[in-house]
């Protein structure tokens, strides 16, 4: 399932959500516009799809111009199970080396707004939840996203 495409836009797809979140901590949204930080951070879909699509096209590229359904779909789950991997190490590195303080900065934001209490907030908004996480998340979301841009990249050959 794991060929060379799968792995390069894997990795390639990994890096760039460590660099949106990097951007998303430099505006601020981890900071001083917290409040926006649940609704903006969704934005981080349109370069997702982009990077799927992409990733896609080239398995169809390097398999001669046509690809089925089901190669289109396995090369996106293929991608999404790379990021899986990879995602406990990305949120490693950002939480821990680029914005170690966000997880006090959303617990006491969470509190502060009567959002959740300090009990369920620091069960949430830790390393550990936030890597399972992102290990789920990329397993779900990239198969839902690798259905859609499966069934409209498919580009059976001509008999």
């Amino acid at each position: 399932m794991f060929t060379k495409t799968e792995l390069k836009w894997g990795v390639i797809f990994s890096v760039m959500g460590l660099v949106w979140l990097t951007l998303e901590y430099l505006v601020g949204l981890h900071t001083r516009f917290i409040g926006w930080h649940p609704i903006l951070t969704n934005l981080v879909a349109i370069p997702s799809v982009i990077v799927m699509v992409l990733a896609i096209l080239e398995k169809r590229r390097v398999l001669g111009g046509t690809i089925s359904f089901k190669q289109a779909f396995l090369c996106g789950l293929g991608v999404s199970l790379v990021v899986a991997v990879l995602s406990p190490i990305t949120q490693f590195i950002f939480h821990r080396l680029i914005n170690p303080g966000y997880f006090e900065n959303a617990i006491r934001y969470g509190v502060e707004q009567g959002k959740t209490t300090l009990a369920d907030a620091q069960a949430f908004f830790n390393l550990p939840s936030y890597m399972l996480q992102s290990v789920f998340a990329a397993i779900i979301i990239g198969s839902i996203t690798s259905l859609v841009i499966a069934a409209m990249i498919k580009k059976e050959a001509r008999v």
